[in-house]
């Protein structure tokens, strides 16, 4: 025997039969309700070049999966799909002034130096929002990933949003070095604010600057975060950055969603294309994140077509995590024949399938344990020997 028979590539998973029924219930939930607000779903190649989508991406690039064409080109798997979907928008889809909204559920792949645990490649569905720079579409986007999460059925969960520009204008201002800023949103990425704590105090500041820094850690919660982080700003890009929260989440409040919602001014994001507002999203009582997302107003220009966008995106695989065991309310029926009733079995079959029930017709010949098989079934007809009446 093979030694690689039945192993998988580092990070690769099967989809069951049961697994895969409540992922596309899932992604059929979220595209549903994502169409009815008007957005169009396109697919993109799962190859692309490296020098454009690789280089544009926000994924490190021992991340990413690599090979060669037949011309020698370096191509990447797609590691995300709002840099193939900017390449398409800049090339053929947008034109300027004119809001373009794009959706997608597509795989996206991306290599894990250890697994833990951690798949390689994983289905993500999502919008991008391109053309509009107003917090208006940064409003309906959030709102709009939060009715997509609950048509999937998520109740209890949590929607955290920040902008990068704050967090940005008050390190630089306190640090003036990319290499100390870049340290310090590590700490905020990782949550790990005992090691952001200890850092900055270790930091040889003034004890005004360190509080600041430190203080940054205190403006979480809801609508009055606003207030406490505008009366806290000392610079110019910190007051605009509050300033476009507090519009933003006037604008959420439309969409009588800010329950949903709570404000978080440490927030920071591995993604380094986020320009603006950034968002996740968490489950209660569940530590990973679901989804995330934020405004990307400099990634088209890679494209030559520069233009203001924002966009979500949500992994199914966690969503289906998060929403546990998943509840199949379809019902099947295996419909058991003998030779001589086939016509007859495969009419009822056919009428039942119309009305849209689920049938499996099986020859009784092609059974060896009938008990095994019939036991994963929700009704049993048996179309046997001669014309008469069925037995269940």
């Amino acid at each position: 025997m093979r030694v690689f028979m039945f192993e998988k590539p580092l990070g690769m998973r099967d989809t069951l039969p049961d697994v895969y029924k409540t992922k596309r219930a899932l992604r059929e939930a979220m595209m549903k309700e994502i169409e009815t607000w008007g957005y169009s779903f396109i697919e993109t190649p799962t190859l692309e070049y490296d020098e454009t989508v690789g280089a544009a991406s926000a994924i490190l690039d021992q991340q990413l999966f690599k090979l060669l064409d037949r011309e020698g080109h370096t191509l990447v798997l797609r590691p995300d799909m709002t840099a193939p979907i900017a390449r398409l928008a800049a090339s053929k889809l947008y034109k300027e002034g004119c809001p373009l909204r794009l959706a997608y559920a597509a795989n996206v792949f991306r290599a894990q130096q250890r697994e833990g645990g951690r798949p390689a490649e994983f289905e993500q569905v999502g919008v991008e929002y391109i053309g509009d720079g107003t917090m208006y579409a940064d409003a309906e986007v959030i709102s709009l990933m939060i009715f997509a999460l609950k048509r999937a059925g998520l109740r209890d969960f949590t929607v955290t949003i920040g902008h990068i520009g704050y967090v940005d204008a008050l390190f630089f201002d306190i640090l003036r070095h990319e290499q100390r800023v870049e340290t310090l949103r590590r700490f905020l990425y990782e949550k790990n604010y005992v090691g952001y704590r200890e850092h900055v105090k270790s930091l040889p500041l003034s004890s005004i600057d360190r509080d600041r820094l430190l203080r940054i850690l205190t403006l979480r919660g809801g609508e009055e975060v606003v207030a406490e982080a505008k009366a806290f700003a000392t610079t110019e890009a910190e007051r605009r950055a509050v300033d476009e929260l507090e519009l933003l989440w006037a604008h959420i409040d439309q969409y009588g969603v800010t329950d949903m919602v709570k404000l978080d001014m440490s927030l920071v994001s591995h993604m380094s294309y986020y320009t603006g507002v950034l968002f996740e999203v968490y489950a209660k009582n569940v530590g990973f994140l679901l989804g995330n997302g934020g405004r990307y107003d400099e990634l088209l220009a890679k494209f030559h077509r520069p233009s203001p966008a924002t966009g979500f995106s949500v992994r199914l695989d966690r969503l289906m995590e998060a929403l546990g065991e998943g509840r199949n309310d379809e019902k099947t029926t295996c419909m058991i024949f003998s030779q001589e009733r086939f016509a007859e079995a495969y009419a009822k079959a056919a009428e039942m399938r119309r009305k849209g029930e689920k049938v499996v017709l099986q020859q009784v010949a092609g059974i060896q344990d009938m008990d095994q098989f019939t036991a994963s079934f929700d009704d049993v007809v048996y179309v046997l020997g001669k014309r008469g009446k069925d037995e269940r």
